[in-house]
C-alpha cells in the first residue's frame, strides 16, 4: 500500500559492512549503529547486526527492548528521564548520561535488577545540546566521582555530540579539548576508559583524514548507514549506497494549472505566508502523501524533470511538465529523503514498508 518506504536489505547490509571496514582502518574498532532513524525495524536491525559492529544504539528504550536477542550490546543514546530508570537498567547495557539525579535513579534500578550498568559520560563541546559543558571541569569531576561511588554503576566511557543541534563541526581543536577531559578523568579514576566515542556521521571526514585522536574507538553512525553520506558537509560516500531506503507515492491527480494561485493571498493551513513565481501554465501531479505523513520539504524526486512544488497535510504537489515521460494517475513516483524525512517516514503509521 502506498505511500511506502522500500527497503533494500542487501544495500543496507553493504553500507554497514563498509562503514565497519572504513572505521576499522582508522582504528575506530567499536562502531555503534543507530537504529532510531528506522524505528528499530526488526529486519533492518538483523541486517545491520551482521556487519561486525560492536553496539546497536537508540534513543528510545522501547526500541532497545525489541532487539535484546541481537547479540550486540545496546546503548541508550538520549540522556535518560529519571522516570525511565528501570527501563534503562532492563533494556540497555550502556547509556549516555550527564545528570546526577538520573544517575542515582539508574543506580537504584540496576541494584534492584541485580545488574551493573555501564555509564558513558556526555560532554558538551559547544554544540549546546546534551552533556556537561566542557569548561565546567568541577562539575565533570563531581559526576565522575558519583558514578565511581555508585555500587551498581560502572564508568565505562566518555562521549560528545556535535552538529545535531548547534551545527558545530568536529575539529582537531574541539576533539583535542575532549581528549584532555578524557585524560583528566582517567587520571582521577586510575584506569583507562573502555569507550571513547568520537561523535556521529559528521565525524567521518575527520576520521578519514587521519586527524581523529588515536584513542577514539567508537562512532555512532545513523545517517551514513541509511543514506550513504557523511553529515558535516553532506557529501555522498563513494563506497556506500545512497538509496537503501526510498519513498514511493502514488499519483492521484494530473492537471494543467497556473503556476500562481488565483485570488487574494493570506496564509496557508500551517500559518505560512507563501510566495510564488508565475511561470505560466504547468502540468501538475499530486501524490497521496502530505505533511501529516512525511517531511515533504526534504524529498528529492528520483525521476528527471519532476520537481516538488509544495505540500499540504495530505497532498504532495509536483511539477511534471519537464518529465521525460507522461506521468498519469495511478503511476508511482519515487523519492530520496533527507535524514529528517526518513525519520518521519518510519515513525508515521500512515507510511507502510516493503522489503527487497
Amino acid at each position: 500500500m502506498y505511500p511506502r518506504l522500500v527497503i533494500d536489505l542487501k544495500k543496507l547490509e553493504n553500507n554497514a559492512r563498509e562503514l565497519v571496514r572504513l572505521a576499522g582502518e582508522q582504528g575506530v574498532t567499536d562502531v555503534a549503529f543507530v537504529t532510531k532513524v528506522f524505528a528499530a525495524q526488526p529486519e533492518m536491525v538483523r541486517a545491520v547486526a551482521k556487519s561486525g559492529c560492536r553496539y546497536l544504539a537508540d534513543s528510545r528504550t522501547q526500541n532497545l527492548a525489541t532487539y535484546a536477542d541481537a547479540g550486540k550490546e545496546r546503548i541508550l543514546l538520549r540522556v535518560a528521564m529519571p522516570s525511565e530508570a528501570a527501563a534503562v537498567a532492563e533494556h540497555a547495557e550502556i547509556s549516555f548520561q550527564s545528570e546526577e539525579k538520573t544517575l542515582r535513579a539508574i543506580n537504584e534500578a540496576a541494584g534492584k535488577a541485580g545488574k551493573r550498568h555501564k555509564v558513558v559520560l556526555m560532554i558538551d563541546l559547544g554544540d549546546l545540546r546534551e552533556g556537561i559543558f566542557f569548561r565546567d571541569r568541577e562539575k565533570i569531576m563531581e559526576t565522575v566521582a558519583l558514578v565511581e561511588e555508585s555500587p551498581n554503576l560502572i564508568l565505562y566511557g566518555a562521549a560528545f555530540n556535535v552538529t545535531c543541534y548547534g551545527s558545530v563541526l568536529p575539529t582537531e581543536e574541539n576533539l583535542g579539548a575532549f581528549m584532555e577531559i578524557v585524560e583528566a578523568i582517567e587520571a582521577k579514576i586510575h584506569r583507562k576508559l573502555e569507550l571513547i566515542s568520537g561523535g556521529n556521521s559528521s565525524s567521518i571526514v575527520l576520521m578519514r583524514s587521519g586527524k581523529m585522536p588515536k584513542r577514539v574507538n567508537n562512532l555512532r553512525l545513523g545517517e551514513a548507514l541509511v543514506l550513504g553520506r557523511e553529515t558535516a558537509y553532506e557529501q555522498d560516500l563513494p563506497e556506500l549506497c545512497q538509496d537503501p531506503v526510498i519513498l514511493e507515492a502514488e499519483v492521484v491527480e494530473v492537471q494543467t494549472k497556473p503556476s500562481h494561485p488565483v485570488g487574494e493571498l493570506g496564509v496557508n493551513a500551517f500559518g505560512e505566508k507563501m510566495t510564488y513565481e508565475d511561470i505560466g501554465d504547468r502540468r501538475r501531479a499530486i501524490c497521496a502523501i502530505g505533511r501529516q505523513d512525511m517531511d515533504c520539504d526534504n524529498l528529492t524526486p528520483r525521476e528527471k524533470g519532476v520537481t516538488v512544488v509544495g505540500a499540504s497535510s495530505d497532498h504532495l504537489i509536483l511539477d511534471v511538465t519537464d518529465c521525460e515521460r507522461a506521468v498519469e494517475v495511478g503511476d508511482v513516483l519515487s523519492f530520496r529523503m533527507s535524514y529528517g524525512a526518513l525519520l518521519r517516514g518510519f515513525t508515521s503509521k500512515y507510511v507502510s514498508r516493503a522489503f527487497v
